[in-house]
């Protein structure tokens, strides 16, 4: 049985070798559609599971993993941005407040589909105009949903996080190794 990420994001790609080193990446096309009304843990598995299924489809017998993350506050979600002052706005958003990051993750298998997900409170620092001027300006937060990312420059604007790091880089390690585990022993990689 091979594993197989259906992600082209290099973060993904790196995480996911901390449980296991050898997978194959075949990043799927499919449209990204929210279900109407969903709540962000259910956005993110219905996004996940999407991705993995279409893979899987291809791929029967092996392990496909599809995993989505989206930024919500105040119970809306914000995707990636869409230009400098969609970046601006959500920084501004952002600022001085807490909010969540989901990231759902989608085992498909043999025509089954395994969908979880987990979820990190992040806190902002306040930002001033400078602050967020500055860091729309750079080329990092474009490809990341709120319009930032932990691992880089973000995160010199996070005063605190509550819960899994990794999750808010777009992939919840521990909790993904002790779902896979009934497929890859991660205690038996080097």
């Amino acid at each position: 049985m091979k594993l197989i990420l259906a992600s082209q994001s290099p973060r993904r790609m790196e995480l996911l070798k901390q449980i296991h080193p050898d997978f194959l990446v075949e990043p799927a096309q499919g449209a990204e559609i929210v279900p109407e009304g969903a709540t962000p843990a259910e956005t993110v598995m219905a996004l996940a599971k999407a991705k993995a299924q279409e893979i899987a489809a291809h791929h029967p017998d092996d392990l496909v993993i599809g995993s989505d993350t989206i930024v919500a506050i105040d119970r809306q979600i914000l995707g990636k941005p869409k230009s400098q002052e969609h970046c601006i706005d959500m920084l501004r958003q952002l600022s001085g407040r807490r909010h969540q990051v989901y990231t759902g993750v989608a085992l498909a298998h043999q025509g089954e589909c395994e969908c979880f997900y987990d979820v990190t409170e992040v806190e902002f620092y306040p930002l001033s105009e400078e602050e967020i001027l500055w860091y729309a300006s750079l080329e990092e937060p474009y490809d990341k949903a709120g319009g930032y990312g932990i691992q880089g420059r973000g995160g010199l604007l996070i005063k605190g996080i509550h819960g899994d790091y990794f999750n808010v880089m777009g992939f919840p390690v521990a909790l993904a190794a002790r779902k896979m585990q009934k497929y890859f022993d991660f205690t038996q990689s080097k």
